[in-house]
């Protein structure tokens, strides 16, 4: 219980029972001895100071990895990256990272449920913790098992996303020693797309990525989507490395992102200057585009790659189409229905109480826990 007075006479005199809600008894004195009593009850004061004193050990996050609604690269940088301008938004397919105090002073240990992941500090996480742990100063080290649902070398920004939420399980361990800005501003250090995770899920991105401008969604929720990624990836140096500015499309991002809002999704909104590029590098996901466009018949309002590559996004249907799933080339392509998603300012993304990512061999409308 918490009291405003607790003045003990002589002798014990335990305090009556009260109900379970908040109740101030002035009125209500108890003798003990020759001293008054006067208690005043409140469950919630309790039960904030027993929350005070509990310290997080443990915690699981949902990693959201996004698409790239538009993306126009308007100049090449002195320093050898290049301007972009860039309608990114969150989706429902991501990670589970898990993430538990370690006794170590010295070392964080990841475990992941797939092979190929590099385990050190070469991974985005590690850099992540590596960064706060510089930045801020505290010395907590932790146990980390990340769950991969999202595919590398999709253009779906799942490791930047990772790197994004280790940033912000640490500063929860710590109390929220920085604000969610300063994460934000820190999270550049890693990556161009990682700051866009601490936006509110819309984002218009400039610059590197780095600077980003939170929008209110400009699309319904409900939109559904399928994401078609072969086992081929494309190499973002490599598909930047054939890029021609000379070549690509002129038009406004800003105009882009006004017919979005006004009219929705369409197929002549959704520009990717890296297109011509990731098909020169990877003719065969060119001929994916081309063939999902032509089977679609009106299933999906929109196709069109995410980033550099090399997932084909068809906005409106969660289902692929049928080729797909009858001939040999695609057998080993993954596959997921997703949406658009968003999050509570001061709170994380939330993952979907169900949602479907797959291999070909296994039905899309399975759900994963």
């Amino acid at each position: 219980m918490a009291f405003s007075q607790f003045v003990l006479g002589p002798g014990p005199c335990p305090p009556k029972l009260f109900e379970n809600r908040r109740r101030r008894l002035h009125s209500n004195l108890m003798v003990c001895g020759r001293r008054q009593v006067e208690i005043v009850y409140d469950p919630d004061e309790r039960i904030n100071k027993l929350a005070d004193k509990v310290e997080l050990s443990r915690l699981s996050l949902f990693s959201p990895c996004k698409i790239n609604v538009f993306l126009r690269i308007t100049n090449k940088r002195d320093d050898g990256f290049h301007d972009l301008a860039s309608l990114f938004h969150v989706i429902s397919l991501g990670d589970v990272i898990k993430f538990s105090l370690s006794p170590s002073k010295s070392k964080d240990r990841l475990s992941t449920n797939v092979s190929g992941v590099p385990l050190d500090d070469r991974n985005l996480i590690i850099k992540a913790l590596n960064l706060y742990r510089k930045k801020t100063g505290t010395l907590n080290f932790f146990w980390i098992h990340l769950d991969k649902k999202v595919p590398t070398g999709a253009g779906l920004g799942g490791g930047s996303s990772n790197a994004a939420t280790a940033l912000w399980a640490a500063n929860q361990f710590s109390g929220s020693l920085a604000t969610e800005k300063e994460l934000q501003e820190w999270s550049s250090e890693i990556g161009s797309d990682v700051p866009f995770f601490f936006s509110q899920g819309a984002a218009y991105c400039t610059g590197r990525g780095e600077i980003v401008q939170n929008i209110p969604p400009p699309v319904p929720f409900d939109i559904p989507m399928v994401l078609i990624k072969p086992q081929q990836a494309c190499s973002t140096a490599e598909v930047y490395k054939r890029l021609q500015l000379d070549t690509t499309n002129n038009v406004d991002p800003l105009k882009l992102l006004e017919r979005i809002s006004v009219n929705g999704i369409s197929q002549d909104v959704c520009i990717n200057d890296l297109e011509p590029p990731a098909f020169q590098v990877l003719p065969s996901l060119k001929r994916l585009k081309q063939r999902v466009l032509a089977a679609s018949r009106g299933q999906y309002d929109a196709v069109f790659m995410s980033g550099s590559g090399s997932t084909i996004v068809g906005i409106g249907s969660p289902d692929p189409p049928q080729f797909v799933y009858d001939e040999d080339e695609y057998k080993d392509v993954f596959l997921s229905e997703a949406n658009f998603l968003t999050r509570e300012e001061n709170h994380w993304y939330r993952e979907p109480s169900s949602r479907s990512a797959s291999g070909q061999s296994s039905d899309l409308s399975e759900s994963i826990p």
